[in-house]
């Protein structure tokens, strides 16, 4: 499945929420699983410009942007998603390109 990068920073409503009830992390993982299909291969909280950087898996890119418009429209986070690519792939594609030349 398609990787992707999501970089999440927390709105005030958010900061609050999460000191309040920190467990909601876990719950919005199962969420976006259930309801977009797609996985949490790993997150971490951060410090600087973010507050998360989540690494995903999607079916595809519609689904990235469907399920970042509705975390987004809760009012808790604003993400930035990117599709990610695997460096061997990328190596494969560049060559493939070059050779098309």
């Amino acid at each position: 499945m398609p990787m992707f990068i999501m970089l999440t920073k927390l709105t005030d409503e958010g900061m609050e929420t999460l000191r309040e009830r920190p467990e909601r992390i876990k719950q919005v993982n199962d969420e976006v699983s259930q309801k977009f299909g797609v996985k949490i291969v790993s997150q971490y909280a951060v410090m600087g410009q973010y507050d998360f950087v989540n690494l995903l898996e999607a079916p595809d890119i519609n689904t990235i942007v469907k399920m970042a418009i509705d975390l987004g429209s809760r009012g808790t986070i604003k993400p930035l998603t990117m599709p990610a690519i695997e460096i061997d792939k990328l190596i494969q594609d560049l060559k493939g390109l070059a050779q098309a030349a």
